[in-house]
């Protein structure tokens, strides 16, 4: 059995994690939270790609006080994420917020740490505990000679053990770095000290294009151990690119059966139709569905056929023109202009 069907299961506003229910895509944010009608639009776009938990931060009174109306329009449960003030984090819980992410080492002292910890168990609210790598307190970063996976671990269970010892335990953990292997090696380490859910993610990864490629090498390494409970694919860009990487990474896993996989030939001089503008138009329309098939978009006839007879229903290129292929069979030969709207038109009327 592996880690993730034996974690604690925790209700996150309706979202049940752990104990081996399917591993929750979230995403961040990036308006400014008191901006309801901004919020409410981006959380929407997100929703409708497949986030299925948002976070917002609650760094100001107006931000906390918001959450009520933001919850109030949307269909996902709303994480309140914290930072310092406690004030903050026991008003967003006042105002709606499902969870609320925290280190307890930066919000002061027992007092206000037991106020926070009282108003969540008053509404059964669970506490995400939070180290990141570029905050680990100076005296473990002394310890193990720098910051390491072995101080990361230390840290997160330090602060977990602080909201335990005030008799709570509706929890989930988080630990990230930048660094992949560092971070590999933590969700290793914690996974054989705890079963409290996990949620992962390779932090500040940085742009769509060099974020995905270091979260999928990082999430993949981990998530494949049967490790972690709910993910982010944390990029500098439109959250809602965060959302299209993290379904790709769990479909590619096998832990996501949801939504079309789409493959696609590299190209090459036998290609001749503009293959990479129509994979590129498949991808973005195959968004749109939930099917859970595969689509081949193929540019020549050396392989092109056998491909896309592999695939559910796959366009293999010729001069100009192409194939519809649909399990296996030959549906019809189309201008290379007609191929994109025959394609939406099967996945339309899908059987």
């Amino acid at each position: 059995m592996n880690h993730r069907e034996k974690t604690k299961q925790i209700n996150i506003g309706g979202v049940v994690i752990g104990g081996g229910n399917p591993i929750a895509i979230q995403s961040m944010t990036n308006t400014k939270t008191a901006d309801v009608k901004a919020t409410v639009e981006q959380i929407h776009e997100l929703e409708a790609t497949g986030c299925q938990i948002i976070r917002c931060t609650a760094n100001t009174e107006d931000a906390a006080k918001a959450f009520r109306e933001i919850k109030n329009n949307i269909q996902i449960p709303l994480v309140a994420d914290i930072h310092f003030d406690y004030k903050l984090a026991i008003l967003a819980m006042e105002h709606g917020a499902d969870k609320i992410r925290i280190n307890p080492g930066n919000i002061g002292g027992t007092e206000k740490i037991k106020a926070v910890i009282d108003c969540a168990r008053e509404r059964n609210i669970p506490i995400r505990v939070g180290v990141n790598s570029g905050s680990l307190e100076k005296e473990l970063v002394e310890k193990y000679k720098g910051v390491t996976a072995e101080g990361l671990v230390e840290s997160a269970l330090d602060k977990v053990k602080i909201i335990e010892d005030f008799g709570y335990d509706n929890l989930v953990i988080s630990i990230k770095s930048s660094d992949v292997v560092m971070c590999a090696k933590a969700h290793e380490l914690i996974a054989q000290q705890t079963l409290y859910p996990l949620h992962v993610g390779i932090t500040e990864a940085g742009t769509v294009y060099s974020g995905n490629i270091k979260s999928a090498l990082g999430l993949g390494i981990i998530l494949n151990q049967g490790i972690g409970d709910t993910i982010r694919v944390s990029l500098t860009g439109n959250p809602v690119e965060e959302i299209k990487s993290a379904k790709q990474i769990l479909r590619n896993l096998g832990l996501r059966k949801e939504g079309i996989t789409v493959i696609s030939c590299p190209t090459c001089g036998r290609t001749e139709i503009d293959l990479i503008g129509l994979a590129d138009k498949v991808e973005t329309m195959c968004t749109g569905y939930d099917l859970p098939i595969k689509v081949a978009v193929m540019g020549c006839i050396v392989n092109g056929p056998g491909e896309a007879k592999e695939a559910d229903i796959g366009i293999a290129g010729g001069k100009g023109c192409g194939l519809l292929i649909k399990h296996g069979e030959i549906i019809e030969k189309l201008p290379e202009e007609e191929l994109l709207p025959a394609l939406k038109k099967e996945l339309d009327h899908w059987n």
